[in-house]
């Protein structure tokens, strides 16, 4: 019965693929723009009488001017500090008292912002979201305690981390000159001179319609959507320069790079290898889809993809995988990760993994295994679809990375016609590069010193009460990748 099951669904899956109607034009999904230049795109889905509402704003940390790292996501945490209608913190206190959920997060690309609540009670959430979209208040009390909480949120992150210190370490050798190399969060020397200042110029210049995409996915029909997001939104003037303006690029990397940190509190040696690649582009994402098919083919499952096989299974590994998210402006990264098997050197198990891959640019994809790869790719984004939630983050994502309505669409079918050959262009792009940083996270030798500390954030005057404890190393932890560190998200 289990079999039957799978194959019905498998063939559900290749139908939905071939039929050119469902990714072209999904008809439960409509796309308009305001005349203040609002994108909005609306997911119905009346399942529930619930509804969530987003707003991303088309600017993030990679946007930031050198030496004000940090910025756009304390912002962030400002956007909940009341307009003139609203007192500080009232915003989420609205959203609870109503049975909804709201909350907010920063990436190097944008800055999102959403509620989820019932249906009937959207006119009241798109008031709120539309009011500090163009009245933010800032108050003098507010901005210093709020630079001490987002110290805090970096001390718990990642300065309590050696997995996220080492992701930062890493990031900063792959990207020697695109501010993707440069966290998130910020370098906590910047942190500490923000001021309310910096937020408002950031805040006047990069939030206005013209800047943001509105994602409305629910219980609401596209004509309620049109006339809500006209009410509501539609006063809101444009700005002029709102749209972010050009980043430093890459240069070509010519050499590979190296580095390793040592931590008393990892237990085990880690391995992380980055390899510069192009993201998706708007009408071009047939090498992004050939990397997702990649990443998903070596190390997707500790089963049975190649890496899995060849080191998991085999006992020459106690972990390997490898990962490709192509939501990115600009050039991101592929990676491989690795933990060797107790007692196995660092040498020994990278050159395991070099094997491994070299014998896949010689043998070449099995047929098989690609089929297989790409049926549970589809499978998982019709899964996908039943959220209303995932599906909105879909969309405001693709958008608010220079993406298209349309190249969201049409994305289950380019990554359906992926061929044996694209595998294998994406896997020499891949492992002949030169773009490459390869890092290990170590224990530190017997009676080392702890490493340097940073100022820790709670001691510092001002401080809020402590907001919660810090999130504790696991066994065997993994450095952040570059996808892992694109979003910082607050509680309220």
């Amino acid at each position: 019965m289990r079999a039957l099951s799978a194959l019905l669904f498998s063939i559900a899956v290749s139908l939905c693929l071939i039929n050119p109607a469902f990714a072209e034009n999904p008809p439960d999904v409509s796309h308009f723009k305001l005349d203040n230049g609002l994108d909005v795109v609306v997911i119905e889905d009346n399942r529930a009488p619930v509804v969530v509402q987003m707003v991303w704003y088309k600017v993030g940390s990679a946007d930031e001017v050198a030496g004000k790292t940090g910025l756009a996501h304390y912002l962030e945490h400002l956007m909940f500090k009341g307009t003139e209608k609203l007192d500080p913190g009232e915003f989420s206190k609205v959203v609870a008292a109503n049975g909804g959920t709201d909350n907010a997060f920063t990436s190097y690309d944008y800055t999102a912002y959403f509620q989820r609540i019932a249906s009937d009670r959207l006119p009241l959430v798109m008031e709120m979201e539309a009011d500090r979209m163009a009245n933010l208040r800032i108050g003098e009390e507010d901005w210093q305690a709020e630079r001490q909480v987002v110290l805090e949120e970096r001390a718990q992150r990642t300065d309590g981390d050696p997995g996220s210190l080492f992701g930062e370490e890493r990031n900063a050798a792959q990207f020697l000159n695109h501010p993707y190399g440069r966290p998130v969060i910020g370098w906590r020397n910047e942190m500490m001179d923000l001021t309310r200042a910096d937020a408002l110029a950031w805040y006047d210049r990069y939030y206005a319609p013209n800047n943001a995409i509105l994602v409305l996915a629910g219980d609401v029909t596209a004509k309620k959507a049109r006339e809500l997001a006209q009410k509501y939104y539609g006063s809101i003037p444009a700005k002029k320069g709102a749209e972010r303006a050009d980043r430093p690029q890459e240069p070509i990397q010519r050499a590979t790079r190296r580095l390793e940190m040592q931590d008393p509190r990892v237990p085990q040696p880690t391995m992380i290898r980055t390899i510069l690649v192009p993201e998706r582009n708007p009408g071009d994402q047939k090498t992004a889809a050939a990397l997702t098919v990649l990443a998903e083919l070596l190390g997707g499952s500790a089963q049975t993809s190649v890496l899995g096989q060849k080191l998991v299974m085999t006992g020459k590994a106690l972990s390997a995988s490898a990962g490709y998210d192509g939501y990115a402006v600009d050039p991101t990264s592929f990676y491989f990760s690795l933990v060797p098997v107790l007692g196995e050197t660092p040498e020994e198990a990278e050159k395991a993994l070099d094997q491994v891959l070299q014998q896949f640019l010689t043998d070449g994809v099995d047929s098989a295994q690609l089929d297989r790869v790409k049926t549970q790719i589809s499978a998982a984004q019709i899964y996908a679809k039943d959220s209303a939630h995932g599906r909105a983050y879909q969309y405001g994502q693709g958008l608010a990375t220079g993406l298209t309505v349309e190249d969201v669409n049409d994305w289950p079918e380019i990554l359906a016609s992926v061929t044996d050959k694209d595998v294998m262009d994406a896997a020499k792009m891949v492992v002949n590069s030169t773009a490459t940083v390869t890092g290990w996270l170590e224990p530190a030798a017997e009676g080392a010193d702890a490493p340097p500390a940073e100022e820790d954030a709670a001691a510092a005057p001002g401080m809020p009460a402590d907001t919660g404890a810090p999130a504790p190393v696991q066994a065997a932890p993994t450095p952040a990748t570059p996808t892992d560190a694109q979003s910082e998200e607050v509680s309220q």
